[in-house]
C-alpha cells in the first residue's frame, strides 16, 4: 500500500505542533504517524494520515505550507531484526531511505514518545509519573 507523507513547514515556536494537530482534527483527519525535524533552521513536521485528500484540504484551507511525497507502507513482524532485514535489502539494491516511520498498530490506544525543552514542567502538566 502507498500513502502520502505531508511535510508541513512551520516556525520553531511553542504551539506549532498543536496548531497543525488542531487543523487536522477539525477536519476529522486521524494522524497515523508524526515526526518533527526542527534542525537546520527549516522546521518541518512529517505527518502520515488516514485520509490524504482531507489532510491536503485542511492544510490548504488553513494556508499552511506543505509538500507531499509518496511513501510505502508494509507490515512487518514486531520482533528484533525485522527492520534490519528490510533496510538491508534496500541498501543492497542501492535505494536510500529518506524517511522512516513506525506506524502504531491501528488499535484504540497508541503510545507517543517525544522530547521537550522543559521536561519537569511537561511531566507536571501531563500528570506523568
Amino acid at each position: 500500500m502507498t500513502l502520502k507523507q505531508f511535510d508541513v513547514h512551520i516556525q520553531d515556536k511553542i504551539g506549532e505542533v498543536a496548531r497543525i494537530a488542531e487543523v487536522l482534527a477539525k477536519k476529522a483527519v486521524n494522524i497515523r504517524g508524526i515526526a518533527t525535524d526542527l534542525g537546520q533552521g527549516n522546521p518541518v513536521i512529517h505527518i502520515i494520515t488516514d485520509d490524504d485528500a482531507s489532510a491536503r484540504s485542511a492544510l490548504n484551507s488553513a494556508g499552511i505550507p506543505f509538500s507531499e511525497k509518496e511513501i510505502i507502507v508494509m507490515a512487518v513482524l514486531d520482533k528484533p531484526g525485522e527492520l534490519q532485514k528490510m533496510t538491508k535489502k534496500l541498501a543492497r539494491g542501492g535505494v536510500n531511505i529518506e524517511s522512516l516511520f513506525i506506524l502504531g498498530a491501528q488499535t484504540p490506544i497508541e503510545e507517543l514518545a517525544f522530547s521537550v525543552d522543559k521536561m519537569d514542567k511537561a511531566k507536571e502538566i501531563l500528570d506523568y509519573s
